[in-house]
């Protein structure tokens, strides 16, 4: 059995050091002897299991297996499973901790494995050298120079930390964003800077895009949600820690950013099991229907649900979730496809478009009852439909306006049936770091439990952020979409 280490301090954040390493299909990027490489089955990039089928510049193939990755402990182990070069048995692991005094980061590469007699030691020579040592200088250069793996991360000098974000001068429609170049300071007291892997779009971003509402003032960025790696953090903060995948859905805005330093309260460590593009994608809007359904209207098994825009990325949430409740679920579209969609979420009956209005249909489906409790994320052209299809003392939950303000309503005219109205705003039920604790523990459950399922988001450059308002705007999206810094894009 032959055992080769080799260490050495990289001058670089873990967090920079981290998004290199961790990326098991990265290395074609990086590394100057792999030429290059592809995940075979599909597999995630981070997935345990995973096998990248790679060939060397010199020639030889290697198929190699991701056995365990870890962010909290920053290692990751694998194996060569089929290899032209004669290494037998090889397991290596690679293990990242940051150098407090400084901002460096030491890193250990230690793999053991057989050979054919007589070439132990040419073979460790390879390895060690041609490998660890050679990969080690690679990774140096590599965040040294800002590049792909590491785009907003170039030194701690100075007053910040350079980074670019999608930003807007003034208010418009989406050309208005434009790319901008940032600095993320020093966290200051109750602060984290964070190098950002995903971002979350969210109908919100057009909402302060636009100035409907004023969450953001030119000249700014927008976005409320993120996932990333933790750079450093400011005095005072203990619930996170330097090299921690973390995630955020909340005030203030930003989050369109490689790099980002904001308030530490209600940024919170992700579990291990859920990936930085499926946080991204479902942060904001799992926690946005864990309180629709929990705590605006608390969903009661037996109550028939209304839930309009289900193909959307809450409104598929909405129905998974509403149907395991025990909920009867009908959901209101505008196409065939979007309604499969709402089928395969959950939705027992689905309305759309025709010669019969929507409070016609919906009658027809509940034997001229309504419904108990809408989920009205439309606004505008779908408020007085919904005002008519509820059942009496029916429960009207206006959270979203994708057509347009709802206007001037008489409250008066809700009598008639004793119509209760809501219309919640996402910060009041996430402004405190303890219901962001409860809402999060209640939707990583439901995950777990496959209560609902996070599905994979169309993804965009950041630099595309544009485009992806347009699609969304455009009611051309179905899911979540989510927006991926241009040099991570793959």
């Amino acid at each position: 059995m032959v055992t080769v280490h080799r260490s050495t301090v990289i001058q670089a954040p873990l967090a920079a050091v981290w998004a290199i390493l961790r990326d098991f299909n990265g290395h074609d990027r990086w590394h100057p002897a792999v030429a290059c490489s592809d995940l075979e089955a599909g597999r995630k990039t981070d997935q345990i299991g995973a096998v990248r089928n790679f060939k060397l510049e010199s020639g030889e193939g290697l198929r190699e297996q991701l056995l365990s990755l870890s962010d909290k402990d920053h290692s990751l182990r694998y194996a060569i499973v089929e290899s032209d070069v004669p290494l037998q048995n090889y397991i290596a692991e690679i293990k990242l901790k940051p150098v407090t005094d400084g901002n460096g980061t030491f890193c250990t590469w230690t793999s053991r494995f057989d050979a054919p007699k007589g070439r132990a030691d040419e073979l460790a020579a390879l390895v060690a050298d041609g490998v660890y040592v050679a990969g080690f200088e690679a990774i140096r250069k590599r965040v040294a120079s800002s590049t792909p793996s590491a785009p907003s991360v170039q030194s701690q000098a100075g007053p910040g930390m350079d980074g670019m974000a999608m930003g807007i001068k003034r208010y418009g429609g989406p050309d208005e964003l434009q790319p901008v170049e940032i600095k993320a300071p020093v966290p200051g007291p109750g602060e984290v800077r964070l190098a950002q892997t995903a971002i979350g779009v969210n109908y919100i971003d057009v909402y302060c895009r636009t100035g409907y509402f004023k969450l953001l003032s030119p000249p700014g960025v927008p976005g409320m949600e993120a996932v990333g790696t933790v750079i450093d953090v400011g005095p005072g903060v203990r619930h996170l820690s330097v090299g921690q995948r973390v995630g955020y859905a909340c005030p203030p805005v930003g989050a369109y950013a490689t790099i980002r330093t904001m308030p530490a309260a209600l940024v919170i460590p992700l579990p291990d099991r859920i990936d930085d593009a499926t946080a991204a994608a479902g942060l904001l809007k799992g926690m946005s229907a864990e309180f629709l359904l929990h705590r605006v209207h608390p969903v009661q098994k037996g109550e028939t649900v209304l839930i309009f825009a289900p193909a959307g990325g809450v409104g598929r949430l909405l129905c998974q979730w509403a149907a395991y409740l025990g909920a009867t679920v009908i959901g209101a579209t505008s196409t065939e496809e979007k309604a499969r969609l709402a089928r395969a979420s959950g939705a027992h009956h689905v309305i759309l478009p025709g010669a019969d209005s929507l409070e016609d249909q919906v009658r027809a489906l509940t034997k001229g009852r309504g419904v108990d409790v809408i989920y009205d994320a439309v606004g505008r052209d779908s408020f007085a439909h919904s005002v008519e299809a509820l059942a009496p003392c029916g429960h009207l939950i206006s959270f979203g306006q994708a057509s347009g303000d709802i206007g001037a309503w008489d409250i008066g005219s809700l009598a008639a049936k004793s119509i209760t109205l809501s219309r919640p705003n996402f910060a009041h039920y996430t402004d405190t770091p303890e219901k962001v604790q409860a809402i999060t523990q209640r939707l990583f459950q439901a995950i777990d439990q496959r209560i609902v399922a996070i599905e994979p988001a169309r993804r965009y450059k950041l630099s595309d952020a544009a485009q992806a308002h347009r699609a969304l705007e455009g009611r051309q999206t179905t899911g979540a979409s989510i927006l991926i810094p241009d040099d991570l894009y793959r």
